[in-house]
């Protein structure tokens, strides 16, 4: 199982528009595509990404193809105009939180 790390900051007077993005879109969006959610942190103290989100797909390939299809470009798509400083990297899954 793999998994994929992303993290990135709200950009400022988006955080309402993010908010109902990330709950009607992105995350029934990554569920659909094959992406199974796992983590979703938010920073509120300290410096660091103000969010840590994860989830997870049965291997390397099938995330790859994911990330590679047109579903995922366009909702990554969505997500970089309301956030910035988006990283993302894919891990072998581990139990507990992974940064």
């Amino acid at each position: 199982m793999v998994k994929l790390l992303m993290t990135w900051n709200i950009r400022p007077g988006k955080e309402e528009e993010y908010i109902e993005f990330l709950t009607q879109e992105f995350a029934p969006t990554i569920m659909r595509l094959g992406i199974q959610p796992t983590d979703a942190w938010l920073t509120v103290v300290g410096e660091g990404p103000q969010v840590h989100a994860g989830g997870t797909a049965p291997d390397l390939e099938t995330m790859e193809r994911i990330l590679a299809g047109k579903d995922w470009q366009k909702l990554e798509s969505k997500l970089l105009s309301l956030v910035q400083d988006f990283r993302r990297k894919i891990v072998v899954a581990t139990d507990g939180f992974q940064i």
